[in-house]
């Protein structure tokens, strides 16, 4: 179910953004370009957690590629094109490999991902640079998901000092038929070397956030993977 969830809405409308809000996507010069050759697909699913090493969730963890180019439903242009990055960052667009890990966890129904990428070049810092651009400009977009037309309001948080670069931010939408409250998604995005790793967490009627510990963990994992 919170799979299902996560993954029909690809994504808001808005307030003007608070002044500390913008803040909080302050750049953060890279400190080298990345030159490492971009990790593969089977390289990405053998970083991926395995059972084991993540008690908070059920078990199996699964690991997934992308589907089959061509195979997926497509959605017409969200309304606001400047938000755009927010939801290819997040689906491994323009990628030379990205995987795909859901977690069901055990004091949360409505679960968490993370994606994995890797990109070619210095195509990773641009990407991630156009992520930046979009937060300080995106307040909300609307669009259309698998479960039909959605809206969201964008709102900038705090991220965990992880990574080379890592921007937090979380999306709100309206669920009418849901008496617990608004449908909130948190999404940490970090970048390290030519791979940027998004983490999500959904949940409604409260903010919960994707464990920062294991966020860690999986940066590093995907640092020590790009050494020489």
């Amino acid at each position: 179910m919170a799979t299902v969830i996560g993954l029909a809405l690809a994504s808001g409308c808005a307030t003007a953004q608070e002044p500390e809000a913008a803040a909080e996507v302050a750049p953060t010069a890279p400190t080298a370009k990345a030159r490492a050759q971009p990790l593969s697909t089977a390289q990405l699913k053998d970083l991926a957690f395995k059972d084991g090493e993540v008690p908070q969730a059920h078990e199996p963890l699964s690991v997934q590629g992308p589907p089959p180019e061509g195979s997926e439903r497509s959605f017409p242009p969200i309304s606001v094109p400047a938000c755009r990055p927010l939801i290819d960052v997040r689906s491994g667009e323009g990628s030379f490999a990205h995987v795909f890990q859901i977690f069901n966890w055990k004091k949360n129904i409505m679960g968490g991902s993370s994606t994995l990428a890797s990109y070619a070049g210095d195509e990773a810092v641009r990407r991630f640079a156009e992520l930046r651009q979009a937060l300080t400009t995106c307040r909300s977009y609307e669009g259309e998901g698998y479960v039909g037309p959605f809206e969201v309001t964008v709102r900038t948080e705090t991220p965990p000092q992880v990574g080379e670069e890592a921007l937090a931010f979380r999306e709100i939408s309206p669920v009418e038929s849901d008496p617990a409250g608004d449908r909130s998604e948190q999404f940490v995005v970090v970048r390290t070397g030519n791979t940027i790793a998004t983490f999500s967490e959904l949940s409604v009627g409260t903010d919960l956030s994707f464990p920062t510990e294991l966020i860690s963990r999986q940066v590093e994992r995907l640092k020590d993977a790009q050494q020489p």
